[in-house]
Protein backbone atom coordinates (compact mmCIF):
# COMPACT_ATOMS: atom_id res chain seq x y z
CA UNK A 1 0.00 0.00 0.00
CA UNK A 2 1.48 3.11 -1.53
CA UNK A 3 0.44 6.26 1.14
CA UNK A 4 0.62 9.83 0.60
CA UNK A 5 4.39 10.73 0.88
CA UNK A 6 4.65 7.96 -1.32
CA UNK A 7 6.08 5.37 1.28
CA UNK A 8 4.89 1.91 0.48
CA UNK A 9 3.53 0.19 4.20
CA UNK A 10 3.18 -3.44 4.16
CA UNK A 11 -0.14 -5.16 4.09
CA UNK A 12 0.97 -7.59 6.95
CA UNK A 13 1.70 -4.01 9.09
CA UNK A 14 -1.36 -2.78 8.20
CA UNK A 15 -3.27 -5.35 9.24
CA UNK A 16 -0.90 -5.99 12.16
CA UNK A 17 -1.74 -2.43 13.50
CA UNK A 18 -5.11 -1.65 12.39
CA UNK A 19 -4.58 1.49 10.87
CA UNK A 20 -4.76 3.08 7.53
CA UNK A 21 -1.71 4.35 5.16
CA UNK A 22 -0.85 8.09 5.83
CA UNK A 23 -3.79 10.12 3.40
CA UNK A 24 -2.73 13.94 3.93
CA UNK A 25 -1.95 16.44 6.45
CA UNK A 26 -5.85 17.84 6.86
CA UNK A 27 -7.75 14.01 6.11
CA UNK A 28 -9.24 14.23 9.32
CA UNK A 29 -10.31 17.17 9.66
CA UNK A 30 -14.14 17.33 10.77
CA UNK A 31 -13.91 14.03 12.07
CA UNK A 32 -15.63 12.62 15.14
CA UNK A 33 -15.24 10.56 18.12
CA UNK A 34 -16.19 9.26 21.48
CA UNK A 35 -12.91 10.03 23.73
CA UNK A 36 -12.16 7.16 25.89
CA UNK A 37 -12.27 6.83 30.37
CA UNK A 38 -10.59 5.12 32.80
CA UNK A 39 -11.32 3.38 35.30
CA UNK A 40 -11.54 4.93 38.87
CA UNK A 41 -11.68 3.97 42.08
CA UNK A 42 -13.30 6.04 44.31
CA UNK A 43 -11.94 7.49 47.77
CA UNK A 44 -14.80 8.53 50.41
CA UNK A 45 -13.12 7.65 53.55
CA UNK A 46 -11.15 10.30 54.56
CA UNK A 47 -8.42 8.73 57.01
CA UNK A 48 -7.45 6.81 54.05
CA UNK A 49 -3.72 7.61 52.97
CA UNK A 50 -2.71 7.58 49.85
CA UNK A 51 1.26 7.65 50.77
CA UNK A 52 3.18 4.54 49.94
CA UNK A 53 6.40 3.19 51.42
CA UNK A 54 8.62 2.97 48.14
CA UNK A 55 7.57 2.21 44.10
CA UNK A 56 7.12 -1.79 45.22
CA UNK A 57 4.67 -0.56 47.20
CA UNK A 58 2.75 1.18 44.64
CA UNK A 59 3.09 -1.32 42.33
CA UNK A 60 1.47 -3.50 44.49
CA UNK A 61 -1.18 -1.43 45.07
CA UNK A 62 -1.65 -0.63 41.75
CA UNK A 63 -2.01 -4.21 40.79
CA UNK A 64 0.68 -4.54 38.43
CA UNK A 65 0.72 -7.65 36.40
CA UNK A 66 2.27 -9.03 32.79
CA UNK A 67 1.35 -7.12 30.09
CA UNK A 68 0.58 -3.92 31.58
CA UNK A 69 0.81 -0.39 29.95
CA UNK A 70 2.90 2.12 32.34
CA UNK A 71 3.62 5.74 31.53
CA UNK A 72 6.05 8.28 31.84
CA UNK A 73 7.02 11.42 31.01
CA UNK A 74 10.23 13.54 29.99
CA UNK A 75 10.39 17.36 31.33
CA UNK A 76 13.39 16.18 32.85
CA UNK A 77 14.80 15.08 29.85
CA UNK A 78 18.36 13.54 30.02
CA UNK A 79 18.32 14.21 33.58
CA UNK A 80 15.34 11.84 34.66
CA UNK A 81 15.33 9.23 37.15
CA UNK A 82 11.92 7.87 37.04
CA UNK A 83 11.45 5.29 34.53
CA UNK A 84 14.94 3.91 35.50
CA UNK A 85 14.10 3.10 39.02
CA UNK A 86 10.38 1.98 38.22
CA UNK A 87 11.53 0.12 35.25
CA UNK A 88 14.26 -1.84 38.09
CA UNK A 89 11.74 -2.93 40.46
CA UNK A 90 9.07 -3.91 37.61
CA UNK A 91 11.90 -6.06 36.49
CA UNK A 92 12.98 -7.12 40.27
CA UNK A 93 9.42 -8.55 40.57
CA UNK A 94 9.71 -11.05 37.39
CA UNK A 95 7.15 -9.00 35.69
CA UNK A 96 7.05 -9.66 31.98
CA UNK A 97 5.44 -8.07 28.95
CA UNK A 98 5.44 -4.94 30.03
CA UNK A 99 4.58 -1.41 27.11
CA UNK A 100 6.26 1.28 28.02
CA UNK A 101 4.22 4.49 26.74
CA UNK A 102 6.62 7.65 27.39
CA UNK A 103 6.40 10.95 26.19
CA UNK A 104 10.01 10.64 24.91
CA UNK A 105 12.87 8.98 26.06
CA UNK A 106 16.53 9.00 26.00
CA UNK A 107 19.97 7.81 26.76
CA UNK A 108 19.07 8.42 30.64
CA UNK A 109 17.43 5.55 30.37
CA UNK A 110 19.75 2.99 28.55
CA UNK A 111 20.13 1.47 32.00
CA UNK A 112 16.52 -0.61 30.55
CA UNK A 113 17.70 -2.12 27.87
CA UNK A 114 18.63 -5.03 29.46
CA UNK A 115 14.96 -5.16 30.42
CA UNK A 116 14.32 -5.38 27.10
CA UNK A 117 16.23 -8.33 26.30
CA UNK A 118 14.94 -10.27 28.67
CA UNK A 119 11.17 -9.68 28.16
CA UNK A 120 10.24 -7.37 31.09
CA UNK A 121 9.81 -4.66 27.94
CA UNK A 122 8.67 -5.65 24.80
CA UNK A 123 6.35 -2.94 23.82
CA UNK A 124 7.41 0.95 23.46
CA UNK A 125 5.56 3.76 22.50
CA UNK A 126 6.95 7.14 22.73
CA UNK A 127 7.57 10.41 20.17
CA UNK A 128 11.08 9.06 19.79
CA UNK A 129 14.27 7.18 21.55
CA UNK A 130 17.53 8.09 21.76
CA UNK A 131 21.02 6.32 22.40
CA UNK A 132 21.11 2.45 23.52
CA UNK A 133 17.00 2.16 23.24
CA UNK A 134 17.18 3.22 19.81
CA UNK A 135 20.03 0.77 19.03
CA UNK A 136 17.98 -1.65 20.86
CA UNK A 137 14.98 -1.30 19.04
CA UNK A 138 16.70 -0.65 15.15
CA UNK A 139 18.62 -4.12 15.77
CA UNK A 140 15.67 -6.13 16.62
CA UNK A 141 15.90 -6.77 19.81
CA UNK A 142 12.32 -5.60 21.31
CA UNK A 143 9.92 -7.88 20.61
CA UNK A 144 6.93 -6.00 19.12
CA UNK A 145 6.95 -3.27 17.03
CA UNK A 146 7.92 0.38 18.57
CA UNK A 147 5.22 3.31 17.88
CA UNK A 148 6.29 6.54 17.22
CA UNK A 149 4.17 9.69 17.63
CA UNK A 150 4.02 13.30 17.52
CA UNK A 151 3.46 14.74 20.88
CA UNK A 152 0.03 15.54 19.72
CA UNK A 153 -0.64 12.20 18.32
CA UNK A 154 0.15 10.80 21.45
CA UNK A 155 -2.41 12.73 23.19
CA UNK A 156 -4.77 11.97 20.74
CA UNK A 157 -3.89 8.40 21.27
CA UNK A 158 -4.53 8.26 24.79
CA UNK A 159 -7.83 10.61 24.87
CA UNK A 160 -9.37 8.38 21.68
CA UNK A 161 -8.50 5.23 23.79
CA UNK A 162 -6.50 3.79 21.09
CA UNK A 163 -3.69 3.83 23.53
CA UNK A 164 -5.08 2.42 27.16
CA UNK A 165 -2.52 2.97 30.23
CA UNK A 166 -2.36 0.85 33.18
CA UNK A 167 -0.57 2.98 35.99
CA UNK A 168 0.97 6.49 35.06
CA UNK A 169 4.14 7.06 37.10
CA UNK A 170 4.54 11.08 37.00
CA UNK A 171 7.49 12.69 38.59
CA UNK A 172 6.37 15.70 40.52
CA UNK A 173 8.64 18.24 41.55
CA UNK A 174 6.72 18.79 44.53
CA UNK A 175 3.26 16.93 46.14
CA UNK A 176 1.67 17.06 48.56
CA UNK A 177 0.23 13.50 50.41
CA UNK A 178 -3.30 14.10 48.23
CA UNK A 179 -1.50 14.19 45.32
CA UNK A 180 -1.85 17.70 44.10
CA UNK A 181 1.63 17.84 41.67
CA UNK A 182 3.59 21.14 40.68
CA UNK A 183 6.40 21.82 38.42
CA UNK A 184 7.92 24.09 40.67
CA UNK A 185 8.97 24.68 44.35
CA UNK A 186 11.30 21.75 44.92
CA UNK A 187 14.67 20.41 44.96
CA UNK A 188 14.04 19.03 41.49
CA UNK A 189 12.07 21.39 39.62
CA UNK A 190 11.15 21.39 35.47
CA UNK A 191 8.93 23.99 34.91
CA UNK A 192 5.69 22.68 33.64
CA UNK A 193 4.39 18.95 33.45
CA UNK A 194 2.52 19.39 30.49
CA UNK A 195 3.07 15.74 29.13
CA UNK A 196 1.66 13.78 31.69
CA UNK A 197 -1.39 15.77 32.09
CA UNK A 198 -3.55 13.47 29.51
CA UNK A 199 -1.65 10.47 31.76
CA UNK A 200 -3.02 11.70 34.87
CA UNK A 201 -6.50 12.46 33.24
CA UNK A 202 -6.82 9.00 31.29
CA UNK A 203 -4.70 5.95 33.04
CA UNK A 204 -6.66 3.86 35.68
CA UNK A 205 -4.02 4.14 38.69
CA UNK A 206 -1.44 7.66 39.01
CA UNK A 207 1.14 7.18 41.28
CA UNK A 208 2.76 10.80 42.05
CA UNK A 209 6.66 9.81 42.43
CA UNK A 210 8.24 13.09 44.26
CA UNK A 211 11.50 14.25 46.34
CA UNK A 212 9.18 16.94 47.91
CA UNK A 213 6.66 16.48 49.67
CA UNK A 214 5.37 19.52 50.93
CA UNK A 215 2.31 20.34 53.30
CA UNK A 216 -1.57 20.24 51.35
CA UNK A 217 -2.58 21.56 49.76
CA UNK A 218 0.36 22.35 46.92
CA UNK A 219 -1.66 24.69 44.87
CA UNK A 220 -2.25 25.88 42.12
CA UNK A 221 -1.98 22.09 41.43
CA UNK A 222 -0.35 21.36 37.65
CA UNK A 223 -1.91 18.12 38.31
CA UNK A 224 -4.87 17.57 40.61
CA UNK A 225 -5.33 15.30 43.44
CA UNK A 226 -8.60 14.12 41.90
CA UNK A 227 -6.82 11.97 39.22
CA UNK A 228 -3.67 10.83 42.25
CA UNK A 229 -4.20 7.41 43.67
CA UNK A 230 -0.93 6.87 45.14
CA UNK A 231 1.94 9.41 46.48
CA UNK A 232 5.24 7.78 46.33
CA UNK A 233 8.41 9.62 48.02
CA UNK A 234 11.88 8.79 46.99
CA UNK A 235 15.51 10.68 47.26
CA UNK A 236 15.49 12.16 43.72
CA UNK A 237 13.06 12.41 40.73
CA UNK A 238 15.83 13.63 38.60
CA UNK A 239 18.58 16.03 37.42
CA UNK A 240 17.59 19.80 36.54
CA UNK A 241 21.38 20.61 35.61
CA UNK A 242 20.90 17.90 32.66
CA UNK A 243 17.61 19.06 31.12
CA UNK A 244 19.78 21.22 28.90
CA UNK A 245 21.86 18.69 27.02
CA UNK A 246 22.50 17.92 23.63
CA UNK A 247 20.27 19.98 21.28
CA UNK A 248 18.81 22.43 23.67
CA UNK A 249 21.94 24.56 24.09
CA UNK A 250 23.16 27.71 22.04
CA UNK A 251 25.13 27.55 19.54
CA UNK A 252 28.83 29.30 18.66
CA UNK A 253 28.63 27.35 15.38
CA UNK A 254 29.34 30.24 12.54
CA UNK A 255 27.12 27.89 10.12
CA UNK A 256 24.51 27.75 12.33
CA UNK A 257 24.60 31.43 12.96
CA UNK A 258 24.43 32.30 9.48
CA UNK A 259 21.49 30.10 8.40
CA UNK A 260 19.69 31.67 11.77
CA UNK A 261 20.26 34.81 9.98
CA UNK A 262 18.70 33.80 6.80
CA UNK A 263 15.93 32.68 9.12
CA UNK A 264 15.44 36.15 10.71
CA UNK A 265 16.09 37.69 7.14
CA UNK A 266 12.91 35.95 5.75
CA UNK A 267 10.76 36.26 8.54
CA UNK A 268 10.79 39.77 8.18
CA UNK A 269 10.23 39.95 4.79
CA UNK A 270 7.36 38.16 5.19
CA UNK A 271 3.49 39.52 5.35
CA UNK A 272 2.68 37.28 8.69
CA UNK A 273 5.54 39.79 10.46
CA UNK A 274 3.65 42.49 11.67
CA UNK A 275 2.71 42.95 15.56
CA UNK A 276 1.30 40.64 17.58
CA UNK A 277 2.63 37.81 15.49
CA UNK A 278 3.16 34.01 16.99
CA UNK A 279 5.66 32.10 17.09
CA UNK A 280 7.77 28.93 17.76
CA UNK A 281 11.37 27.11 17.56
CA UNK A 282 12.78 23.76 18.03
CA UNK A 283 15.82 23.48 20.65
CA UNK A 284 18.60 22.92 17.62
CA UNK A 285 21.37 25.69 17.89
CA UNK A 286 20.47 27.29 14.40
CA UNK A 287 17.03 27.58 15.76
CA UNK A 288 17.88 29.39 19.44
CA UNK A 289 19.90 31.78 17.44
CA UNK A 290 17.36 32.89 15.41
CA UNK A 291 15.40 33.83 18.34
CA UNK A 292 18.07 35.95 19.48
CA UNK A 293 19.04 37.76 16.42
CA UNK A 294 14.87 38.32 15.60
CA UNK A 295 14.77 39.37 18.43
CA UNK A 296 17.26 42.31 17.56
CA UNK A 297 15.07 43.18 14.75
CA UNK A 298 12.04 43.20 16.77
CA UNK A 299 13.67 45.72 19.30
CA UNK A 300 14.72 48.36 16.28
CA UNK A 301 11.36 48.13 14.54
CA UNK A 302 9.01 48.12 18.02
CA UNK A 303 7.20 44.84 16.71
CA UNK A 304 5.81 42.35 19.62
CA UNK A 305 5.67 39.09 19.69
CA UNK A 306 1.58 38.40 20.58
CA UNK A 307 2.35 34.48 21.46
CA UNK A 308 5.16 32.75 21.90
CA UNK A 309 4.75 28.76 21.98
CA UNK A 310 5.99 25.34 22.79
CA UNK A 311 9.19 23.98 24.22
CA UNK A 312 10.85 27.20 25.52
CA UNK A 313 14.27 28.70 26.01
CA UNK A 314 16.24 31.62 27.52
CA UNK A 315 15.98 33.78 25.06
CA UNK A 316 12.19 33.79 24.34
CA UNK A 317 11.71 34.50 27.88
CA UNK A 318 14.76 37.25 27.78
CA UNK A 319 11.94 38.47 24.73
CA UNK A 320 9.49 38.21 27.32
CA UNK A 321 10.97 40.11 29.89
CA UNK A 322 11.94 43.12 27.76
CA UNK A 323 8.18 43.34 26.95
CA UNK A 324 8.75 42.37 23.46
CA UNK A 325 6.70 39.49 23.75
CA UNK A 326 2.99 39.49 25.32
CA UNK A 327 2.42 35.79 26.61
CA UNK A 328 4.60 32.77 26.24
CA UNK A 329 2.58 29.32 26.43
CA UNK A 330 4.67 26.59 27.50
CA UNK A 331 4.34 22.82 26.89
CA UNK A 332 8.29 22.04 28.21
CA UNK A 333 10.92 24.03 29.44
CA UNK A 334 14.39 23.27 28.07
CA UNK A 335 16.98 25.24 29.83
CA UNK A 336 17.18 26.75 34.03
CA UNK A 337 16.53 30.24 32.93
CA UNK A 338 12.64 28.97 31.12
CA UNK A 339 12.40 26.79 34.62
CA UNK A 340 12.88 30.12 36.16
CA UNK A 341 10.99 32.11 34.31
CA UNK A 342 7.66 30.47 34.81
CA UNK A 343 7.87 30.80 38.69
CA UNK A 344 7.96 34.43 38.01
CA UNK A 345 6.64 35.98 35.49
CA UNK A 346 2.88 36.53 34.89
CA UNK A 347 2.42 36.61 31.33
CA UNK A 348 4.50 32.63 31.36
CA UNK A 349 2.20 30.22 31.48
CA UNK A 350 1.60 26.25 31.03
CA UNK A 351 -1.11 24.39 29.26
CA UNK A 352 -1.37 20.72 28.21
CA UNK A 353 0.03 18.79 25.77
CA UNK A 354 -3.54 18.16 24.44
CA UNK A 355 -4.32 21.88 24.17
CA UNK A 356 -0.60 22.64 22.55
CA UNK A 357 -1.20 20.08 19.38
CA UNK A 358 -3.72 17.46 19.48
CA UNK A 359 -5.38 17.11 16.16
CA UNK A 360 -8.37 15.76 17.67
CA UNK A 361 -9.76 18.33 19.72
CA UNK A 362 -11.72 21.53 18.50
CA UNK A 363 -8.49 23.56 18.27
CA UNK A 364 -5.48 23.12 19.49
CA UNK A 365 -2.44 26.27 19.79
CA UNK A 366 -0.09 25.34 16.97
CA UNK A 367 -3.18 26.25 15.19
CA UNK A 368 -2.85 29.35 15.70
CA UNK A 369 1.48 29.97 14.77
CA UNK A 370 2.38 32.54 12.07
CA UNK A 371 5.89 30.73 12.24
CA UNK A 372 7.63 27.88 13.15
CA UNK A 373 11.54 27.45 13.35
CA UNK A 374 12.81 23.82 12.97
CA UNK A 375 15.64 21.11 12.58
CA UNK A 376 16.04 18.53 10.80
CA UNK A 377 18.35 15.20 9.91
CA UNK A 378 17.05 15.24 6.12
CA UNK A 379 15.27 17.04 4.15
CA UNK A 380 13.87 15.13 0.70
CA UNK A 381 13.17 17.09 -2.93
CA UNK A 382 9.77 16.78 -1.66
CA UNK A 383 10.40 18.75 1.40
CA UNK A 384 9.64 16.34 3.65
CA UNK A 385 11.66 15.48 6.67
CA UNK A 386 12.75 12.93 9.13
CA UNK A 387 13.52 14.07 12.60
CA UNK A 388 13.85 10.19 13.96
CA UNK A 389 16.00 7.87 11.89
CA UNK A 390 19.38 8.88 11.68
CA UNK A 391 21.46 8.46 7.76
CA UNK A 392 22.59 5.02 9.31
CA UNK A 393 19.57 3.55 9.90
CA UNK A 394 19.36 3.92 13.34
CA UNK A 395 16.20 5.37 15.77
CA UNK A 396 18.23 8.19 16.95
CA UNK A 397 15.79 11.18 17.61
CA UNK A 398 12.43 12.18 18.23
CA UNK A 399 9.15 13.51 16.70
CA UNK A 400 8.24 16.11 19.17
CA UNK A 401 5.90 18.63 18.25
CA UNK A 402 7.50 18.70 14.48
CA UNK A 403 4.39 17.07 12.62
CA UNK A 404 2.33 19.73 14.43
CA UNK A 405 4.09 22.69 14.55
CA UNK A 406 4.54 21.91 10.79
CA UNK A 407 0.68 21.34 10.32
CA UNK A 408 -0.61 24.26 11.75
CA UNK A 409 2.06 27.25 11.16
CA UNK A 410 0.95 29.56 8.13
CA UNK A 411 4.83 29.48 7.51
CA UNK A 412 6.61 26.24 8.57
CA UNK A 413 10.92 26.70 8.03
CA UNK A 414 13.17 24.12 8.31
CA UNK A 415 17.16 24.76 9.31
CA UNK A 416 19.49 22.36 7.92
CA UNK A 417 23.24 22.46 7.35
CA UNK A 418 23.88 20.81 3.89
CA UNK A 419 26.42 18.11 5.24
CA UNK A 420 25.77 17.02 8.51
CA UNK A 421 29.40 16.07 8.75
CA UNK A 422 29.89 13.72 5.69
CA UNK A 423 26.64 13.03 5.16
CA UNK A 424 23.96 15.24 3.06
CA UNK A 425 20.86 17.03 5.15
CA UNK A 426 19.32 17.36 1.56
CA UNK A 427 18.63 14.25 -0.47
CA UNK A 428 16.59 12.64 -2.91
CA UNK A 429 14.48 10.92 -0.62
CA UNK A 430 14.34 10.46 3.09
CA UNK A 431 15.62 7.40 5.09
CA UNK A 432 12.00 7.86 6.85
CA UNK A 433 9.37 10.21 6.91
CA UNK A 434 7.97 11.83 9.83
CA UNK A 435 7.17 15.10 8.78
CA UNK A 436 4.91 15.34 5.05
CA UNK A 437 6.44 17.83 2.79
CA UNK A 438 2.96 19.17 2.27
CA UNK A 439 3.55 21.20 5.39
CA UNK A 440 6.97 22.43 5.00
CA UNK A 441 7.15 25.45 3.22
CA UNK A 442 10.92 26.49 3.53
CA UNK A 443 14.21 24.89 3.94
CA UNK A 444 17.02 26.94 5.05
CA UNK A 445 20.62 25.88 4.65
CA UNK A 446 24.33 27.20 4.48
CA UNK A 447 24.60 27.19 0.87
CA UNK A 448 21.41 28.16 -0.03
CA UNK A 449 17.48 28.23 0.57
CA UNK A 450 14.41 26.55 -0.71
CA UNK A 451 10.49 27.77 -0.79
CA UNK A 452 8.41 24.86 -1.58
CA UNK A 453 6.44 25.32 -4.88
CA UNK A 454 3.24 24.96 -3.15
CA UNK A 455 3.92 28.53 -1.42
CA UNK A 456 4.13 30.90 -4.40
CA UNK A 457 2.85 33.54 -2.11
CA UNK A 458 6.11 33.33 -0.47
CA UNK A 459 8.35 33.08 -3.49
CA UNK A 460 6.18 36.02 -4.78
CA UNK A 461 6.97 38.09 -1.70
CA UNK A 462 10.28 36.92 -1.72
CA UNK A 463 11.18 38.98 -4.86
CA UNK A 464 14.01 41.13 -4.39
CA UNK A 465 15.26 40.12 -1.33
CA UNK A 466 18.80 39.77 -1.31
CA UNK A 467 18.91 36.03 -0.08
CA UNK A 468 20.91 33.08 -1.86
CA UNK A 469 17.73 31.38 -2.86
CA UNK A 470 17.48 28.19 -5.24
CA UNK A 471 15.67 25.04 -5.79
CA UNK A 472 15.58 21.85 -3.44
CA UNK A 473 16.84 19.93 -6.21
CA UNK A 474 19.92 22.12 -6.55
CA UNK A 475 20.33 21.67 -2.76
CA UNK A 476 20.77 18.49 -3.14
CA UNK A 477 22.89 18.65 -6.34
CA UNK A 478 25.14 20.84 -4.31
CA UNK A 479 25.52 18.33 -1.51
CA UNK A 480 26.09 15.11 -3.70
CA UNK A 481 28.61 17.31 -5.95
CA UNK A 482 30.52 17.86 -2.50
CA UNK A 483 30.79 14.34 -0.59
CA UNK A 484 28.87 11.78 -3.60
CA UNK A 485 25.81 10.47 -3.54
CA UNK A 486 25.29 8.28 -0.22
CA UNK A 487 24.90 4.64 -0.62
CA UNK A 488 21.09 3.79 0.50
CA UNK A 489 21.07 2.00 4.24
CA UNK A 490 20.93 -1.64 3.67
CA UNK A 491 18.07 -3.12 5.82
CA UNK A 492 16.11 -6.58 6.39
CA UNK A 493 12.83 -7.33 5.61
CA UNK A 494 11.25 -6.78 9.38
CA UNK A 495 9.75 -3.92 10.40
CA UNK A 496 10.56 -2.91 13.77
CA UNK A 497 8.61 0.64 14.41
CA UNK A 498 6.19 2.45 12.92
CA UNK A 499 5.86 6.43 12.40
CA UNK A 500 2.68 7.71 12.99
CA UNK A 501 1.23 10.23 11.06
CA UNK A 502 -0.51 12.40 14.07
CA UNK A 503 -3.77 12.01 12.80
CA UNK A 504 -2.97 8.12 13.67
CA UNK A 505 -2.19 6.71 10.27
CA UNK A 506 1.08 5.05 8.82
CA UNK A 507 3.26 7.37 7.68
CA UNK A 508 6.00 5.10 7.29
CA UNK A 509 7.77 2.07 8.78
CA UNK A 510 11.21 1.75 10.47
CA UNK A 511 13.17 -1.72 9.55
CA UNK A 512 15.39 -3.51 11.23
CA UNK A 513 19.46 -2.80 10.46
CA UNK A 514 20.99 -5.51 7.83
CA UNK A 515 24.00 -7.43 9.52
CA UNK A 516 24.46 -4.94 12.32
CA UNK A 517 27.60 -5.84 14.47
CA UNK A 518 27.18 -4.92 18.15
CA UNK A 519 30.36 -2.77 19.81
CA UNK A 520 32.06 -4.30 22.33
CA UNK A 521 30.92 -3.01 25.57
CA UNK A 522 33.62 -4.26 27.13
Amino acid sequence: MINAVGREIPEEILKATGKEPFKGVYAYDNYEYTKAAPTVRTLNDPTRSKLVENIHDALVKCGIKDGMVLSFHHHFREGDYVVNMVMEEVHKMGIKDIMICASSLGKAHDPIVPYIEDGTITGIQSSGVRGKIGEAISTGRLKNLAIMRSHGGRVRAIESGEVHIDIAFIGAPTCDEYGNMRANGGKSDCGVLSYAMVDAQYADKVVAVTDCLVPFPNIPASISMVDVDYVCVVDEIGNPAKIATGAAKPTTDVRKIMMADYCTKFVVNTPYFKEGFSYQTGVGGASIASTISLGKIMEERGIHMGLGLGGITTPMCELLAKGLVNKLVDTQDFDQGAIESIKTNPNHFEISASEYANPFNKGAYVNKLDFVILASLEVDVNFNCNVVVGSDGMITGAQGGHPDTAAGAKCTIVIAPLLQGRIPAICTNVTTVTTPGESVDVVITDYGIAINPRRQDLIECMKGVDLPFCTIEELRDKAYAMVGTPDPVQFDDRVVGVIEARDGTIIDVVRKIKDYEFEDEQ
